[in-house]
């Protein structure tokens, strides 16, 4: 008797440690409402698109359409400058993303992710005659740096470094949102506002400060900053989607910020999935065990 006591203290103690372990995404949920205000300088609150992120709240996911769609937007403007050394090619077809399908369990072997990674060429040393050939990427390595050390990529951006994209959605408060808001935040700088050379004003740049180039009053000094990144979004139909959708900037904004989202978690799915069904087994299992547990005492007095 005292063995189904304490299976059942056990149960109970495993739900409530579930649901613990649920209880984060509420409070990121929390914590992005309340990133949204801290980036509210100047009444520019974050941008999200219209009906919010698909893949928002415990029940949310990645839609693979936009996944796909974002990747070609990555690929094709900001492959350019901004490597993911964090993500491999394998990730882009395993399940939950872009290129997953159920045909080849193994990401390795799906055909779509072999020809995504042959079309980084890589140049490596022959070891047996010294040359130098380009070599095609296989499904096992990770997206390659656009620039051979740091030295180069100072060199070709003024001076600064464009930082990874592997986790830029983790490391941003406001995740997609603030990456929607900055490619579409290229603005013209308002009357009085300074631009240096190299440098473009942008409305949502996160850290930025343009006190010290506003010739009005500092209190008043426009939110944002200044980036050495031209705008990478310039024009409706700069990529070309193979699903037809329109590719307006807008589009192509909220797109590649869905990828990266997915591209900074790429298991994030599959763990949503998994928690749910842990719980909803821990949940049932509690019921049969309160069952026993009343029914072999309903003849004792507590």
């Amino acid at each position: 008797m005292r063995l189904i006591k304490l299976a059942t203290v056990g149960v109970i103690s495993a739900l409530a440690g579930s649901l613990a372990v649920m209880a984060p995404t509420v409070i990121a949920q929390e914590h992005g409402a309340a990133a949204e205000g801290e980036h509210a300088a100047g009444g520019h609150h974050l941008k999200e698109p219209a009906g919010g992120w698909s893949f928002e709240g415990p029940f949310g996911d990645h839609d693979r359409g936009a996944l796909q769609r974002g990747y070609k937007v990555y690929k094709e403007v900001c492959a350019s400058c901004h490597g993911m050394k964090l993500l491999s090619f394998r990730n882009l077809g395993q399940k939950g993303g872009p290129f997953y399908d159920e045909q080849y369990p193994n990401p390795n072997d799906n055909p779509a992710v072999k020809k995504i990674a042959a079309e980084y060429l890589i140049p490596e040393m022959d070891q047996d005659t010294g040359d130098m050939n380009d070599v095609p990427r296989t499904p096992k390595d990770a997206f390659p740096s656009p620039y051979a050390n740091v030295g180069a990529a100072r060199g070709s951006n003024g001076g600064a470094i464009p930082p990874d994209l592997s986790v830029i959605t983790k490391a941003r408060h406001g995740g997609a949102s603030y990456v929607y808001s900055l490619l579409t935040g290229f603005v013209e700088p308002p009357q009085g506002l300074t631009v240096n050379p190299g440098q473009h004003y942008n409305a949502y740049f996160s850290g930025g400060d343009t006190k010290p180039n506003w010739t009005g009053d500092p209190r008043n000094a426009p939110p944002g900053g200044f980036l050495a990144m031209s705008p990478p979004l310039i024009t409706d139909g700069q990529v070309e989607y193979e699903d037809g959708t329109e590719a307006t900037i807008d589009q192509m904004a909220q797109d590649v910020a869905t990828f990266l989202d997915w591209a900074g978690d790429p298991k994030a799915g599959a763990r949503k999935q998994l928690g749910f069904s842990v719980l909803a087994y821990l949940i049932l299992a509690a019921i049969v065990v309160y069952a026993s547990y009343r029914h072999i005492w309903r003849k004792v007095e507590h």
